[in-house]
């Protein structure tokens, strides 16, 4: 078959450089070990909540729950609930770090703020500076900018990133995607 025979070719002529380039679902649950973290883990996010300026990469050794959002969003909403179950269905481990990054460049802190507070919601909120949601969408695909896809990433203690399925996740899926990470 010609197909076949092509694809034998593409593949035996660019390997690993059209495997690496290529994104596929396959791909998603299998991360990159990274010799270097991510630049976007250096960048500043202001703490709506706090005021406070913190980095990803000051997590470093700890497992980070980051998921993408917009006040607008009513899927963020009910995610958002679903992370505070899952926090209290872990005991509020010290080792788990949530992270909720504003995407909608028309949002502000002080907008967050109210929309964190408002919720009950006492994690990090911040709103992502346009370098690290390019730097998301430009590494993990642009669904981390689409907000109503519930979009999820791992952190792991060594900074490896782990894609989580697309779409919303209760507690006991997020719990079942998390421990993994926090026994090791």
């Amino acid at each position: 078959d010609i197909t076949v025979k092509l694809a034998r070719f593409l593949l035996t002529s660019f390997g690993f450089a059209l495997v690496m380039c290529a994104w596929t679902p396959a791909l998603q649950a299998h991360p990159a070990v990274a010799t270097t973290t991510p630049e976007w883990f250096d960048m500043e996010l202001l703490d709506a909540q706090t005021g406070e300026t913190f980095t990803m990469n000051d997590y470093a050794g700890k497992v980070v729950l980051l998921e993408t959002m917009a006040i607008w969003c009513p899927n963020c909403v009910v995610q958002a609930h679903e992370v505070r179950k899952l926090h209290e269905a872990l005991g509020h481990p010290e080792d788990l770090i949530s992270v909720t990054l504003d995407v909608d460049i028309n949002e502000d802190s002080a907008s967050l703020k109210e929309y964190a507070y408002g919720y009950g919601f006492y994690w990090h909120f911040a709103v992502a500076p346009l370098e690290v949601a390019r730097a998301l969408g430009n590494l993990y695909t642009a669904q981390y900018l689409n907000p109503p896809l519930s979009p999820m990433l791992i952190i792991d203690r060594e900074g490896n990133v782990h894609h989580l399925e697309y779409g919303l996740k209760d507690a006991e899926i997020l719990q079942k995607s998390v421990e993994p990470y926090l026994t090791k």
